[in-house]
């Protein structure tokens, strides 16, 4: 079944309780936290002290670092409740040091690849990660329209997993919305971040049902 990750970066701060725990009515399997530093991605986010908060609120949360030398914070993060760490390949100097760590630290491993970035880099670090995350949009912003030419890296990358005999999680992150995730199911996505889509529908357990029948 697909899963589904609303990320906290299209989130009413102001009332990120009340959308939290929307969220989790609605029937979310994890929440996904994007952390930006600003020098990786043009924006800044979200810290370990926010993690640690959000952490309480009944849901996994899906730790996207999107920041450089990441290998710094993966114990913090993991100490303040990750379940899941991904690092970026562009941003990890050693990837596959970086991997192992995070699964050292108790956590799932995940590697995120930009979308100008080959999947080949995957091919190097196979078995050494729990989760795969395609972005399908350029990192640092939320409600931006997805790029199209993902989708074919979303088949590639699960292609080489299953020829590898490997089940690690393929994720996407980025413009998921009803009309654009059909696509990257059939193209073999099982893990689905969703940020304005979801906390901005009317009505978040129709959009995550409808999510997860396309």
């Amino acid at each position: 079944m697909i899963k589904i990750a609303p990320s906290l970066l299209a989130a009413d701060l102001l009332h990120l309780g009340d959308g939290i725990r929307r969220m989790r009515e609605a029937g979310a399997d994890y929440l996904h936290f994007d952390v930006m530093d600003g020098t990786f991605v043009p924006n800044l986010s979200f810290g370990t002290d926010m993690c640690r908060q959000v952490a309480g609120c009944g849901l996994p949360v899906d730790v996207h670092l999107m920041i450089v030398n990441p290998e710094k914070y993966i114990d913090a993060f993991a100490k303040d409740g990750a379940r899941i760490i991904t690092v970026h390949a562009e941003a990890a100097t050693h990837l596959h040091r970086c991997l192992h760590e995070i699964r050292e630290a108790g956590c799932l491993a995940g590697v995120a690849l930009n979308p100008a970035t080959s999947p080949e880099c995957l091919r190097y670090v196979l078995g050494d990660f729990d989760l795969a995350l395609v972005m399908t949009v350029n990192p640092g912003y939320g409600g931006q329209k997805l790029v199209s030419a993902c989708i074919d890296k979303v088949a590639a990358v699960r292609r080489m997993l299953d020829e590898a005999g490997l089940d690690a999680i393929v994720e996407v992150d980025g413009g998921v919305n009803l009309q654009t995730a059909p696509a990257l199911v059939r193209a073999g996505a099982d893990m689905l971040v969703t940020g304005s889509a979801a906390f901005g529908a009317k009505d978040a357990k129709a959009f995550m049902e409808a999510l997860r029948g396309v």
